[in-house]
């Protein structure tokens, strides 16, 4: 069945232009704890950030979040005219060109050329956050929206290679429950070992530690809980799948809980094949761990 997951992986980016601006956003997400954002914007546009963080937490959990806005202004390109220069500048070259017969006429070209004749137009940024904050909020809200579906399409992926290997866990599993099933005869041949030797020690050892022994030694031949948890948890584990959304974290801690009887039933293992089949169950189980540290 498909799952409904989101990563916390994810990009994003929309652009537009309002009169003489263009803006563009980027949006980057990765993995995190909890929810963190990083906003860069360009001078006179923090004021609007509180409001852009309302808008990422009403729909992301976790995540480290980078949003960057540009804005370029086309008046940072175009040129102005300081008329007062313009005409001190040229009634110096007219009165020289009346003075030096034969010379040519000032060029237009040339005049602009002399200092303080071309000027840069200040751009006054809150007027241009009047002109164009409701285009560059849209364009942020869009951006956000691609995020999530970013962030959605990456889940549905990292939902498939979850699946992928719950399912060689109950594989692994599967396979440690048939060679345990040996486990007791191993063990009993390792307490009659241990038996003769403590007699050998200590010819008149009492019987209540002998069945003590006998006891803890078989306790330890038994896998039968870990098995039983691990099973468990495999379900636990496709049950918060189903779930899909803010499981992250719960899932996290559930890996942990498969680890945990996998190093067990490694430690209890009286056989090689059953060891191995441990040790690959720990592999697998990395590997999930792994992946799950990306799930929001």
């Amino acid at each position: 069945m498909p799952y409904s997951l989101a990563s916390m992986t994810g990009f994003a980016r929309t652009e537009g232009s309002v009169e003489t601006l263009t803006w563009a956003w980027e949006l980057r997400s990765v993995n995190g704890r909890g929810l963190e954002l990083r906003f860069r914007l360009p001078t006179g546009w923090d004021a609007l950030e509180p409001a852009y963080r309302e808008m990422v937490g009403k729909v992301l959990k976790r995540g480290n979040v980078n949003a960057n806005l540009t804005i370029r202004r086309d008046s940072e390109t175009k040129a102005s005219i300081d008329e007062a220069a313009l005409s001190n500048v040229l009634a110096v070259a007219m009165s020289l060109h009346a003075r030096i017969p034969g010379s040519p006429v000032p060029r237009a070209e040339s005049l602009m050329t002399m200092p303080g004749v071309m000027r840069q137009a200040p751009a006054d940024p809150l007027v241009e956050r009047e002109t164009a904050s409701l285009a560059v909020r849209a364009g942020f809200e869009l951006a956000l929206e691609q995020l999530v579906a970013a962030r959605a399409a990456e889940g549905a992926r990292l939902a498939a290679v979850l699946s992928g290997q719950l399912e060689e866990i109950v594989r692994l599993r599967h396979q440690a429950e048939e060679e345990a099933a040996d486990q007791p005869a191993a063990h009993q041949m390792r307490v009659m070992e241990t038996l003769r030797g403590l007699l050998r020690e200590s010819p008149s050892l009492p019987e209540e530690r002998i069945a003590q022994e006998v006891a803890l030694l078989a306790a330890r031949s038994d896998v039968r809980e870990e098995l039983d948890r691990l099973a468990a948890h495999i379900e636990a584990a496709r049950a918060l799948m189903r779930e899909g959304l803010n499981i992250g974290r719960r899932f996290d801690f559930l890996v942990q809980e498969f680890n945990r009887e996998a190093n067990t039933l490694c430690s209890k293992s009286a056989s090689v094949a059953l060891t191995g089949t441990g040790l690959k169950l720990k592999a697998t189980i990395e590997q999930l761990r792994e992946q799950v540290q990306n799930i929001e």
